[in-house]
């Protein structure tokens, strides 16, 4: 067989455990082991999933969500939260939620509140949406949102890879969460009862919460990067076809992109081709200071996993603070197979990791 790793996403562990085949490690095959060491520094919602030959390995089901939960205060339990994870994930059969295709009832008293974690695991956009009590968004990509504002009538969007958590009360009535037209959570009341269709406002967290802190200044960054999504005809892997390009290059053939320990980093991220593209950063959470040149004014988007629209621009920045050689690519996997792939690479680190070789490593 192909073999496997096991990829954190959106967990920033030490780069010796990010799980990309030939990059921080060798694919393990069949019979081996490898055993990964970490510790989790930030509650939220993640997941893991195979980063070798993540394209077929991720559609067929090598992938489980992650969930950290904050230790509560000394003084005082945990509070009483129904806390629910939705797991998205759509097989060559179809659609399934937690595994299971179609509606699945929660059992869940007036008055209960309940916070309900959305976890994308496909390599496209999912919309979701809440019927039957006003909800907040409490956390995007495992980071709390400062502030969260009281939502109705609002659809939510999912980049691939991406992670939302939703808090809600439940009602006499309950409450009906939607993923897409196929699956759905219903909390108390009728099971069949909630509308098909998802609400035509969608949130956009360039304004969703209240301004807070980064604990960083942007404006004096130390490394600006553009990041040039493209397409251009040539050969890739030997075949000739229209192929996805970085700054005007194919993989492998694209640049590094350099950064020392402690840089403060800003990227430009232009999508100039005819797709959408969820790009992911691994290692690191940056967050979202302006789309096609409008600042960010809401709570301080952080995340890992960030859509970019056809012919949409983003500015981010982050802090270089975890050592290593990163992926940095798009989650709609097929595209990462296709080369639309890029690398973070701190000065003064280097991988003995190569792709292919005796032990087959694909990280695509």
């Amino acid at each position: 067989t192909a073999g496997a790793t096991l990829h954190w996403h959106g967990v920033d562990v030490p780069n010796a455990a990010d799980g990309v085949a030939g990059v921080t490690q060798d694919a393990v095959g069949p019979g081996e082991e490898f055993v990964y060491r970490f510790e989790v520094e930030q509650a939220g919602t993640y997941w893991y999933h195979s980063h070798q030959v993540s394209h077929e390995q991720v559609q067929d089901g090598l992938f489980g969500p992650i969930v950290v939960r904050p230790a509560p205060p000394l003084d005082r339990p945990a509070a009483d939260v129904l806390d629910q994870l939705a797991v998205v994930h759509r097989y060559d059969a179809g659609p399934t939620l937690n595994g299971e295709p179609g509606t699945i009832a929660v059992d869940a008293a007036p008055g209960r509140e309940v916070r309900l974690r959305i976890i994308n695991t496909d390599s496209g956009l999912l919309t979701s949406w809440v019927s039957g009590a006003p909800f907040e968004v409490l956390a995007v990509d495992g980071t709390d949102v400062h502030q969260p504002d009281l939502l109705t009538g609002i659809a939510l969007r999912i980049p691939a890879g991406g992670r939302l958590d939703v808090g809600f009360l439940v009602p006499a009535t309950g409450v009906r969460v939607d993923f897409g037209a196929s699956t759905a959570l219903t909390f108390g009341g009728d099971p069949t009862s909630g509308p098909s269709r998802p609400p035509r406002t969608e949130l956009d967290l360039l304004t969703y919460g209240e301004p807070a802190a980064l604990g960083f200044d942007p404006s004096e960054a130390d490394r600006s990067f553009d990041y040039r999504i493209g397409k251009r005809p040539g050969f890739f892997d030997g075949r000739p076809g229209m192929w996805w390009t970085v700054n005007g290059h194919r993989f492998p053939d694209v640049p590094m992109f350099m950064v020392v320990e402690g840089d403060v980093v800003r990227f430009r991220i232009v999508n100039n081709s005819d797709d959408t593209h969820p790009m992911h950063l691994h290692g690191h959470h940056a967050v979202v200071l302006s789309r096609n040149g409008q600042t960010a004014t809401g709570s301080p988007w952080w995340f890992d996993s960030l859509e970019i629209g056809v012919g949409e621009s983003y500015e981010i920045a982050f802090v270089a603070d975890n050592p290593g050689l990163w992926m940095d690519h798009c989650h709609n996997l097929q595209h990462a197979v296709e080369g639309l792939i890029a690398h973070l690479m701190y000065v003064g680190v280097d991988s003995t990791y190569r792709v292919g070789g005796d032990h087959g490593n694909q990280p695509e």
